[in-house]
């Protein structure tokens, strides 16, 4: 084979190698955002209609985040914060558009002093994602009834629903460094089951 024969093939494997190479850190990246992100992943994904772009947007979300100084509440304002949930969560037999609204302020409270930057919705949905995908979706989903609560466009049992959304972000916002406190996954059980009590007796 010619010289130039062989450096044409050389230049082949090169390209195939690199090829190799390229397409194995796009399938760890993929799984890597798939591993932190887990449904909001997906939902990006059909946000976005191209897996390509949604990626990108995932990465960015990261990087963002990392420059963000998220820090843990101290154990009095937990105590404090799950106390004011207490209240916000009994309010809601007698004024479920008062207590969504209130639900939505006290989020927003905690969100503040973890160090979440309370810019536009849908860029705090975004910091939140990163922490929180499992229940980002959650907060969505609350923050839509909320608004058509203010709007007099809620049922009820939207609204009950509400409140539970807000609940899963809310403990996992005073519960993820680990400590057991008031508000915390055996609180969150009987939290549900307070707010059905509470639509049952609104809707007597």
């Amino acid at each position: 084979m010619p010289g130039w024969g062989w450096a044409l093939l050389a230049v082949a494997v090169v390209v195939v190698v690199a090829l190799i190479v390229w397409r194995g850190m796009a399938a760890r990246r993929t799984r890597s955002l798939q591993e932190r992100f887990g449904p909001e992943y997906q939902r990006t994904a059909d946000a976005t209609g191209d897996k390509r772009r949604a990626e990108a947007e995932l990465a960015a979300r990261q990087e963002r985040r990392e420059k963000l100084d998220i820090r843990p509440l101290p154990a009095e304002a937990r105590h404090r914060y799950a106390e004011e949930w207490r209240v916000v969560q009994e309010q809601f037999v007698d004024s479920p558009s008062v207590a969504i609204a209130a639900a939505d302020g006290l989020v927003g409270s905690v969100m503040t002093d973890r160090g979440y930057p309370m810019d536009d919705f849908e860029q705090r949905a975004a910091d939140v994602s990163v922490d929180h995908p499992a229940v980002v979706e959650n907060y969505r989903r609350a923050r839509a009834v909320a608004e058509r609560s203010e709007r007099g466009e809620a049922s009820t049992e939207d609204r009950r629903q509400a409140m539970q959304h807000y609940r899963s972000l809310f403990d996992e916002l005073l519960g993820d460094d680990g400590r057991d406190e008031p508000t915390t996954r055996e609180s969150t059980a009987a939290g549900a089951g307070d707010t059905d009590n509470s639509r049952e007796r609104t809707t007597r």
